[in-house]
């Protein structure tokens, strides 16, 4: 008899599962709580479709913090190699940007889903959109809300729980699950945005000249970490890569000191004594703007945020050490509507090595549902699909045990 396997969630982590799944010869139900699938990987898609990086993988991994040995298993065991490969395998040709990001060469989300789709359709997955999760009946067993409200208990045999996390809920993933899940006693950390912009309560005629100009050739730094990279003047505040890479951070300050310092140096390029060397240097009588701009090299943006971050310092010396270290106070992190990702979600604790949920045997959980984060440059992509294929395999494992079992004890 062939054992049916339940995903509810059809983004990268859930179709990556039901992949994996029905080509190991399971039948595989979908469930899609919108009325199309993967609209997050989609969105992703619209700027570029950062699949993964092509940094070392040591180095990869260190990409998500404290949940490095969580996740380690999953993503050696389906590395960025792996990915790549993958995609390759629908005619998806894939480039390797200057950054190490990797891309495919179409730089579109849509090509690559409809080839996933329609190999999903040929190994007989059956997708029902508009079905949502809603919860558990008496008998423990898991509900699906049908797009005419009618609830149901789902019919399977192992169940992996796929849902997302929380950040732009307009697309799907809200986190309703949370309150289902904590009542059957999962530990669930609650979300914070992560990979946001920050406020930082520019001037009016500041954000009136420069919000949705690029800060260029800028080191960003908090605490011991330092990035080199590149942020976006918005009118609220500061966004990018940059920012997104020392998220965590600025995150965790703010929510313990009520604001964070970041600080730019603004010629990276140049030592703190040389630059000194150079404003010395700088004609007598020369204006501060031609100062900042001949003798410092700095853009019109870098020179009027030094005057935004409160004065710009004559003597040479504290000119240059300003220029390299110009602090620059954060005081709110963009909410969850306006993040790339979400940090928070399942506790470690509360699954097994295999992503299994303790207290729920035979279900399991991948993608953004679980309780890790890590920065843009394509490491949330490959964390969702490796979960997923984790996942699948872990599911799999635990039928044919379970089934090995039960056919030894039949008589």
């Amino acid at each position: 008899m062939t054992c049916r396997i339940g995903i509810i969630g059809a983004g990268p982590a859930g179709l990556m599962a039901a992949e994996r799944l029905a080509g190991a010869g399971f039948a595989v139900d979908v469930y899609e709580r919108m009325p199309s699938l993967a609209r997050k990987l989609l969105m992703a898609g619209r700027g570029g479709l950062n699949l993964t990086h092509s940094e070392p993988l040591d180095a990869f991994l260190d990409r998500y913090g404290a949940a490095r040995d969580w996740l380690e298993p999953a993503i050696r065991a389906f590395a960025p190699s792996d990915l790549l490969a993958w995609c390759e395998g629908w005619g998806q040709a894939v480039f390797t940007g200057s950054s190490g990001r990797v891309f495919p060469k179409s730089m579109k989300a849509s090509p690559l889903l409809r080839a996933w789709l329609a190999r999903l359709d040929g190994l007989g997955v059956t997708i029902h959109v508009r079905h949502s999760f809603c919860g558990f009946d008496d008998a423990g067993r898991i509900l699906i809300a049908r797009p005419d409200g009618v609830e149901r208990p789902m019919e399977a045999d192992a169940v992996i729980l796929a849902l997302g996390g929380a950040s732009w809920p307009r697309l799907g993933s809200r986190g309703e699950w949370t309150g289902w899940l904590a009542a059957c006693g999962v530990e669930v950390t609650p979300f914070t945005p992560a990979n946001a912009g920050f406020d930082t309560g520019w001037s009016a005629v500041f954000q009136e000249r420069f919000a949705g100009e690029p800060l260029k050739a800028a080191r960003f730094s908090h605490g011991d970490r330092t990035i080199r990279g590149e942020a976006m003047i918005t009118a609220y505040g500061l966004e990018g890569g940059a920012i997104y890479a020392l998220g965590a951070g600025l995150r965790s300050a703010i929510e313990r000191d009520g604001q964070a310092v970041l600080r730019l140096d603004l010629a990276p390029d140049m030592s703190e004594a040389a630059l000194a060397k150079r404003l010395l240097a700088a004609k007598a009588g020369q204006s501060l703007s031609n100062t900042l701009r001949k003798q410092a090299r700095l853009s019109p943006l870098s020179a009027a945020l030094l005057r935004e971050a409160g004065g710009v310092p004559r003597a040479p010396q504290k000119l240059a050490a300003r220029i390299k270290a110009l602090p620059i106070t954060l005081s709110a992190m963009q909410g969850l509507d306006r993040a790339i990702s979400s940090a928070g979600g399942i506790a470690r604790a509360s699954v097994d090595d295999r992503f299994m949920l303790k207290a729920l045997p035979g279900v399991f959980v991948a993608g953004e549902m679980l309780d890790w984060e890590a920065p843009t440059g394509g490491y949330l992509l490959q964390a969702s699909f490796a979960s997923g294929a984790a996942a699948a395999r872990a599911a799999a494992d635990w039928l044919r045990d379970r089934n090995t079992a039960h056919a030894k004890l039949a008589p």
